[in-house]
Formats: structure tokens, sequence, C-alpha cells
């Protein structure tokens, strides 16, 4: 969820140091009494009310570490993901899951391209996707027992 703009949160606390009741201007602003006070202690310790930085999550691959990663991109381009991290961890001795080295890549936008001289996978798609199959005739469908019932009568 993201934070209420700032401009929002002076409204709030001029309201409530006009003299008007939390509870009123919960109401009207439409946050809770509790946003109301978090808004007063932070403009009592930092004099201000622009919101925090969300730290999120820390990278396993860290941003200083891109040279070393396109590094070792450029060494085995038409590597995975999953040899990508195990390469990592030979070389610099941390163990990283693959959705870190892709985050990574991303992050410091490198590009993965594969050669397009490698052989293709063992996946092949058969045909159209929602075409129909060959129309197999009415005497092909029918079993022996069907077709031999029908000439004895």
């Amino acid at each position: 969820m993201r934070a209420y703009s700032v401009d929002l949160r002076e409204r709030i606390m001029a309201a409530v140091d006009a003299g008007m009741p939390r509870a009123e201007a919960a109401r009207i602003f439409r946050v809770s009494v509790a946003t109301i006070e978090r808004y007063r202690q932070r403009r009592r310790t930092t004099g201000g009310l622009v919101p925090g930085h969300s730290p999120g999550r820390t990278p396993e691959i860290a941003p200083a570490q891109s040279p070393a990663l396109a590094a070792q991109v450029a060494a085995h381009p038409d590597d995975t993901l999953a040899q990508h991290a195990a390469t990592w961890r030979a070389e610099q001795g941390t163990a990283v899951r693959l959705w870190a080295v892709g985050r990574a890549l991303v992050r410091a936008k490198i590009a993965r391209n594969k050669r397009r001289c490698l052989r293709s996978s063992a996946t092949r798609r058969r045909g159209r996707r929602g075409a129909r199959t060959r129309r197999r005739s009415p005497r092909r469908i029918a079993s022996s027992w069907t077709r031999r019932r029908a000439t004895s009568r």
C-alpha cells in the first residue's frame, strides 16, 4: 500500500491543530485515529510529515557486485539461471537462489540472450493451438466387432 500524500497529511494535521477532534478528522479524511497519532509523533520527532522509505528486500547480490555478475554472464552467455547461481557460488563463495540472480540481472540491465545456433529444446509444438486434428472416416472409427456385427445381419 502506498503512503498518503504529504498534502493530505498536512491538511489532516492543520484540521487537528485548529481544534477538530481526532475522531472527527479521521472520519472526514477517511483515515484511522492511529494514523493521525502516527502523524503527530512523526512531526514531533522529525519536524515534518514526509513519509519514510520502505526498505523492501535486501538483495542477495548487491548492486556493487553487478560488474562481477556482468563478467560471469559474458563468460557464460548460454547458461541458465540455475547454472549462473551455481557458478556464482563457486566463484564468489556465497549461495544465491536463481530468482536472486534473475532480479540482479534485471536491476543491472544485463540482457541474457541465448545464441540462436543452440539446439532447440526437446519439447516441440505439434501443431497450431486449437487446430482440429485430421478427421477420420466413420468406417475407421468403428471397431472390427461392430463391422462384423453389421455384416452378419
